[in-house]
């Protein structure tokens, strides 16, 4: 298969622009993991030890960039994965939902 026959055939697939959307959504997720780390981390990690705030042990900046963040991300991926993702085939000829 000629390369230029191969682009015409991933324009036709309406699987590439459900793939495409999806692919951004996930990026999407871990700017928002990322956003939230590092604001905690740095945000509420920036001071001296005797100034931290302590929840169940942990300093606050932990607790929150690295275990709340972690609860949050898990919610947001179940949300993400029932109700923005489409159940798509691998070979071409079946029909799916959108």
């Amino acid at each position: 298969m000629k390369r230029s026959d191969k682009r015409v055939k991933e324009k036709e697939d309406k699987r590439f622009p459900i793939a495409h959307r999806e692919a951004l959504i996930g990026i999407g997720l871990v700017v928002i993991n990322f956003l939230w780390w590092y604001g905690f981390a740095f945000g509420l990690g920036d001071g001296p030890v005797s100034d931290y705030d302590w929840i169940m042990g942990m300093p606050a900046w932990f607790f929150y960039s690295c275990i709340a963040g972690f609860l949050l991300m898990v919610v947001l991926v179940v949300v993400v994965v029932r109700y923005m993702l489409t159940d798509i085939p691998f070979d071409g000829e079946e029909e799916y939902r959108e």
